[in-house]
């Protein structure tokens, strides 16, 4: 009997000694700059087989916006294997995000570590990027007051005083024209002179995702508690209060709804409704429907590539207190898992030419879903759809059309080939015409589609 309960004693004492030793791990501050860049690094070191740094350029003061990649092949885009990314910070005053981002990258190099099954699944099969802080600038003017005293505004545009999340070329005008007139619904072309147009943070935004065929992304914010999504800029405005509002919804209404539940659901309260004075149901809420926003980063996600993006307010306080960063890392870590797994779903493939070669920038259209996706510069694509039976169209310029009823099911996405031939019109004529969809009324107009190229207030 006592070397029975000696046993006990030891083992308890080994599981005290494994909870200090992950609780010693776990470091809830707010980390300034130089802060960030190390914990990221620390990250890379502790799990340098599933990590890479990289830097998407410079913030306005020559700050570098570092990313940090987890993959099973850093650096690698695997055929089929999806593209995901958060942003923090993009506010420099809404600060949960920007260490959320920290909490997660350490969480995901200690459980891989520890072979945690669902953590390993998920770095083997997705590549993932995480960029902390989009305006390291802001942050920095935010973060000399703290907390404490920090005011509803101070450090939330960039060093030049701009916001970020209105700084994005609008694409919202010409798709509510192309909606009436017929056109292009995806991939809209940027203005001549966007760069001249944007500041420093978002034209690097952008080039990353010029970079980057991302499937799946989310945006995090601070000053509610809801999780947004498109479109955030009303086709009509009408006044709520001081705000211009009216429900402007997407082709993929469903499923955006369906991501941001995922979100509030996975999450400790938001689901609940009531938070911050304010009142969500099931903590959703459509951009537009709540205020309209111009120039925003997840419009422009949606109108630009081919990612779906929604945005996560995750704090009534912008700048919450260093003691309560415990907290909100636990109210909001399942949320940030579960809603990685959701790039999991929907369709994907590979659209071939005839001699078994990946077609870049192949059109993938659904009847039905006025919003179509292409194919990456591999010739691989991912379309995001919820469970049912849909007709699917691989187009591309030069080849015949190719069209598939494919039945998507709950869990893991169907994958599904298109194989393309040259047109016989166009062998004939010995030119290349460009393709027609299943959603418009008029030819589109050619785009190269952005994974082709190479090299509170939300």
């Amino acid at each position: 009997m006592k070397a029975e309960r000696m046993a006990k004693a030891l083992w308890s004492l080994v599981n005290v000694l494994i909870l200090a030793e992950a609780a010693l791990s776990v470091n809830f501050f707010h980390h300034r700059y130089e802060d960030l860049v190390q914990a990221l690094y620390s990250v890379h070191n502790e799990c340098p087989q599933i990590t890479r740094i990289y830097n998407i350029g410079q913030s306005t003061q020559g700050r570098l916006l570092y990313v940090l990649e987890f993959s099973d092949n850093p650096g690698i885009h695997e055929l089929l294997e999806p593209e995901f990314k958060y942003v923090g910070n993009m506010h420099g005053n809404e600060v949960l995000g920007r260490e959320l981002l920290i909490q997660l990258a350490e969480f995901l190099c200690e459980e891989y570590r520890r072979r945690n099954e669902r953590i390993t699944t998920l770095i083997h099969n997705t590549r993932i990027h995480i960029l902390p802080s989009m305006n390291p600038d802001g942050y920095e003017v935010a973060a000399e007051q703290g907390p404490d005293s920090n005011g509803y505004l101070t450090g939330r545009n960039n060093i030049n005083d701009v916001d970020l999340n209105r700084n994005f070329p609008d694409l919202n005008i010409l798709m509510y024209y192309n909606e009436k007139h017929g056109g292009s619904n995806h991939h809209m072309p940027l203005p001549d002179n966007w760069m001249h147009q944007v500041e420093e943070e978002t034209k690097a935004t952008i080039e990353w995702m010029n970079n980057y065929n991302f499937v799946l992304s989310a945006n995090l914010h601070g000053g509610a508690v809801v999780a947004n999504y498109p479109y955030d800029k009303s086709k009509e405005m009408r006044i709520r209060g001081n705000r211009h509002t009216v429900q402007t919804t997407t082709p993929d209404d469903k499923l955006f709804k369906k991501l941001a539940k995922t979100y509030s659901y996975a999450h400790g309260w938001m689901h609940n409704g009531w938070n911050c004075g304010d009142y969500f149901a099931d903590g959703i809420t459509n951009g537009a429907s709540w205020y309209s926003l111009s120039k925003g980063m997840q419009d422009f996600n949606y109108l630009y590539s081919n990612c779906f993006e929604i945005t996560l307010e995750l704090s009534c306080n912008k700048f919450p207190r260093q003691e309560e960063l415990e907290r909100e890392w636990l109210g909001n870590r399942e949320a940030l898992i579960t809603y990685m797994e959701e790039v999991h779903q929907g369709i994907k493939g590979m659209v071939y030419d005839e001699n078994n070669n990946g077609i870049a920038g192949a059109v993938i259209s659904v009847s039905g879903i006025n919003h179509d996706i292409t194919s990456g510069e591999m010739g691989d694509y991912f379309r995001l759809l919820l469970p049912g039976t849909y007709s699917v169209a691989a187009t591309a310029a030069g080849y015949s059309s190719q069209n598939k009823l494919i039945t998507v099911g709950p869990a893991e996405p169907t994958q599904q080939d298109f194989q393309l031939y040259p047109s016989k019109s166009t062998e004939s004529k010995g030119e290349k015409i460009p393709p027609k969809n299943l959603n418009n009324r008029l030819d589109q107009k050619k785009v190269i589609p952005r994974a082709v190229k190479k090299g509170a207030q939300r």
